[in-house]
């Protein structure tokens, strides 16, 4: 499964950005998909996750409310609105794809067996 995250940039706060994570290759509809992001001199953190069916959904609290995940199998993307967005949320973002990710599991990056390249968002005050 290869991943390549893209749709980052500048914005100002408030604004919004919407994340894309297109997966060309493997069975891709067959992966739970998250964002993770991390900020310089901090740990990557999870952001949100769909299930491989798109039925089920997780995000971290501190974007619940104004980020929304989803996915579109038939296209093998997974995409990322972001609303609201303020300047916490600066960092570099990450898709990851896993096989074996659940509930228990689904905020640890390390539960993900396949990550993109990360995209730069920077939200100014």
């Amino acid at each position: 499964v290869q991943l390549q995250a893209s749709g980052g940039g500048l914005v100002q706060a408030g604004g919004s950005l919407r994340l894309s994570c297109p997966a060309p290759g493997g069975p891709f509809s067959r992966y739970t998909v998250g964002w993770f992001r991390q900020a310089p001199e901090k740990e990557r953190e999870f952001v949100a996750a769909i299930k491989w069916n798109g039925g089920s959904t997780r995000c971290a609290d501190s974007v619940k409310g104004r980020f929304t995940i989803s996915r579109d199998n038939a296209k093998k993307t997974v995409s990322l609105q972001m609303n609201s967005l303020k300047p916490e949320d600066t960092a570099v973002y990450y898709c990851a794809a896993g096989h074996g990710v659940i509930t228990s599991n689904i905020l640890a990056p390390s539960a993900y067996d396949y990550w993109g390249q990360g995209t730069q968002v920077t939200v100014s005050s």
